[in-house]
């Protein structure tokens, strides 16, 4: 039974926030990805564009977040359903750092607005 400590989760930062992921093929996931997201204070994360389905759900804190070009308010306890194919925008506008949790499917990239593509080693 694959089962991923804590203390064994991979961390990555990148545009300010850290990704720190716990389902992931080397951990032993078929499909699924799954990791906790730091945002902190402040931080405003790039417009990206999705080419897989993510269900983000904030466990504490508020965002803003951008879907398509509308803004909503999102607070803990609050789920986003973002669709391939949609352009995100998160930012965390309060003073302390909202805390995550994204599913994905494995291959999830990212297109930022330059056309600049990220491929999260965190999703893949």
């Amino acid at each position: 039974m694959p089962v991923v400590r804590s203390s064994e989760a991979t961390t990555h930062e990148i545009h300010g926030a850290r990704f720190v992921s716990y389902a992931t093929p080397l951990t032993g996931s078929k499909e699924l990805c799954a990791w906790r997201g730091e945002i902190p204070a402040g931080t405003r994360a790039p417009a990206h564009t999705v080419n897989r389905e993510e269900v983000f759900h904030l466990l504490v804190g508020e965002l803003l977040m951008t879907l398509d070009g509308q803004t909503e308010r999102v607070s803990a306890g609050d789920t986003v359903i973002v669709n391939p194919g949609a352009t995100l925008t998160v930012e965390n506008p309060t003073d302390h750092t909202a805390i995550s949790w994204v599913t994905t499917s494995i291959g999830l990239e990212a297109r930022l607005a330059d056309g600049t593509r990220i491929t999260p080693p965190w999703a893949n």
